[in-house]
Formats: C-alpha cells, structure tokens, sequence
C-alpha cells in the first residue's frame, strides 16, 4: 500500500476527493485524553482503495471537509465508539455507517473484547508490532516507527470486513450485528444529559431527593466549567468534594474554604458560581427534584436477577456469544424490579430490539412467571450445562 502524510489543507481536500470515489473507508484514531474534556485529536489513519493516508490535525487545523466526506461512506474500524465519538464531539455529524470488526467479531464467537492484535493474526495470519502502544501522539515529527504502526492499525481492516461478514452471514447472524451496529453512528449515543449528570457522582444513591436537587446543579455547573477550560471534571471538583459542597450547603465562597481539596485558586475563580449552584439547587419546587435512582435489588429479587442471569448465560453459551453482548445485568435489575406481565413487556423492559427480543425474552419471561424451572444436566458425564424444563401446574406454592 502507499502511505501518503497529509499535512495542509490542499492535500486534505485531495483525500476527501478520494473518499467520494469510494464506498468504504478504513479508519483509526489517535488521542490523547488525560488532561482534556474532550479527546484531543492527534492522527486519523485511514484507507482509501489501495492507499493509506495519515493525517495531521496538529498541522490541519481544518478537518471539517473530512467529515463531511466520511457522512456519506461506511467507515470500518476497530473498538470504534471512541473514534466515533471524536467525530461527534468535534464535527457533530457522524459517518453514515459504521463496521466493527470487535463488534462484528463478538457475534462470531470472539468474546466482547478481543484485541486488533489477535483478531489480525486470526483472520489474516499476520502478527502487529503494538511497539508505539503508548507513543506521545503529539511529538513531530512522527517517527518511521510511529507511521510503520499507524499504517498496521488500518491496513488490515477491510479483509476483515470481508471475512467477518462472510462468516455473519453464514451463520445468518448479520442482521443481529447490523441492528446493533447501527446504535454506533447514532450521534445521540454520545451526548451526554445534563439533568442525569449528577447520576455519575459516587455517593448519589445515599442522598435525598433535596441533596440530589443541588447536586445536580452543582454537577451542571462542573461540566460547564470543565468543558469551558477544557480539563478533566477531577481538575474543577474532585468527586468527593461534589458530595461535601451538597453536606455543606455554602453560603458564602468563604464557606467553601471548609473543603479542604477545594483550593484558594478555585475558590476565587469560581467559588461564587458554585454558591449560586447551591443555591438553585435549594429553591428547586419538591415537585421538580430529581427521583431517587434505582437501588440494586436487595435480598429476594437479587436472588431473581440472579437466576435470570443464569439463564441469559446459558442461552449465550448455547448460541456462542458473549453474556454481556445478550443482555447486561443492569437490564435484568430493571426486569427484577418491574416485573414484567408479558414476554412483550419484559423485551420492552431490557430494551432490546429484534434479535435480542426473539432470543431471550419469552425465555426470560418464563422463568419469573414460574412456566419453567433451572437445573443442571450432564454433571454425572463430566459436562454440565443449564438445562430449562416445564413446571407442571399445580395452582399452589411450589416452595410448599
């Protein structure tokens, strides 16, 4: 392949030129996250046809064009949600159809999480060189090094598509990847709700709904101070501090100076905000405050979320896939709780669409109504597996 380094504008726009020649377009990110709000884009490795292309944000300023050209095109990657959600943090459009190969692998029997790595030498018998799997993306100029890497990272892509689809298909499990792959360039995905801000700081589920109220103001009040400075939301309010500010009800900035990891400079800065934050929070109307999240099931019903686990398992391991890709367990807290009256409103309960609707709700949806029953087969052969048999009707407690 050729590897062409895109550094200006003009060669920008060759490239987007390029992509408008072509249906689909491998593609790799680099970025670094650690200090930021958002993710600060160094490279874009992409293929394009037969040639590679890596482009320098650091020296192009402009990359709107290239987004505009990915709209249209599928864009295949690996583990993309990070990727993706550059593009909708920066560009706020996203590509009109995204491949996953780690996506698309797990629906082969994969597991969630295998690695670029692995999954080349699987399916192309090609071993990576991950030797810049911790390289500073910002120095320039990039090393032969660096570019023999980011090349790897993309050059492989498509015969993967290719495979992957191929073995998807066969196994008549393309529409279930599709479904899923589709939720990857929805743009909503990666926009975060600023009234369930709040819900991400630890020591949430211990508050009553007035502290909630003020905690959720003060967490709107971080993400907008964070995303202002661009640092990370630890850099403006340490999470434990979000909790004491809610304890201490400041008045005052001078009151502030009882948090002691709330420093002299952030206080100046922007301590009054932070009483103004608390201050709406206070005088939220009891009607408007936040609801309580959620507590894990306690005692019987988790004893129901985890059998329902028990089963999802069983039926991914019958259908060679991962449990967490069938169903997550916080989904299953949500049935344990609900209780759902019906196959249909239990698949409404996990929210889950086509193939997951099909594959275990009825199933689910028989145990907590008592039509089936779990018990273990093959154990005197050496294989055990979960096994599901009728309950015969009795009109009584079965518990005796």
């Amino acid at each position: 392949m050729n590897v062409t380094v895109v550094e200006d504008q003009d060669a920008l726009a060759a490239l987007c030129e390029s992509i408008g020649a072509v249906e689909r377009v491998a593609l790799d990110t680099e970025f670094h996250n650690e200090r930021s709000y958002a993710a600060r884009l160094m490279v874009v490795q992409l293929v394009i046809g037969d040639e590679v292309a890596i482009v320098d944000p650091l020296r192009v300023k402009d990359l709107d064009g290239l987004a505009t050209a990915l709209a249209s095109k599928t864009i295949v990657g690996h583990a993309l949600q990070s990727d993706l959600k550059i593009f909708a943090d920066r560009f706020d459009r996203m590509p009109a159809r995204a491949f996953d190969t780690q996506l698309a692998a797990a629906f082969c029997g994969y597991g969630m999480s295998i690695s670029l790595a692995d999954l080349v030498h699987d399916l192309v018998g090609i071993r990576l060189r991950k030797s810049q799997t911790v390289s500073d993306w910002s120095t320039r100029p990039l090393s032969p090094q660096q570019i023999d890497y980011l090349v790897d990272d993309v050059r492989h892509l498509i015969p993967m598509q290719d495979a992957l689809t191929a073995r998807l298909e066969k196994s008549g499990r393309y529409a279930w990847f599709e479904s899923d792959a589709r939720s990857l360039v929805d743009i909503t995905r990666y926009r975060t709700d600023p009234e369930r801000l709040y819900l991400r700081v630890p020591g949430a589920m211990r508050m009553n709904r007035r502290e909630l109220g003020i905690l959720r103001e003060v967490a709107q009040l971080r993400d907008a101070l964070a995303r202002e400075r661009d640092v990370p939301l630890k850099y403006i309010i340490p999470d434990d501090v979000m909790a004491g500010i809610v304890s201490l009800r400041p008045a005052t900035r001078d009151d502030l100076a009882q948090l002691r990891r709330l420093d002299a400079g952030a206080r100046k800065a922007y301590g009054d905000r932070i009483v103004a934050a608390v201050a709406a929070g206070i005088a939220v109307a009891d009607d408007d405050l936040p609801r309580k999240p959620p507590r894990t099931p306690g005692g019987d019903r988790e004893a129901v979320v985890s059998c329902l686990a028990v089963l999802a398992n069983a039926i991914a391991t019958d259908n060679d896939l991962p449990p967490g890709l069938v169903v997550t367990r916080s989904a299953l807290e949500r049935v344990a709780r609900e209780l759902p009256a019906s196959a249909e409103e239990l698949a409404r309960t996990l929210d889950a669409g086509d193939w997951r609707a099909s594959l275990v709700a009825e199933p689910l949806f028989a145990l907590i109504s008592g039509a089936v029953a779990l018990t273990i087969s093959g154990a005197e052969r050496g294989s055990p597996r979960v096994a599901r048999v009728a309950v015969a009707a009795t009109g009584g407690d079965p518990s005796g």
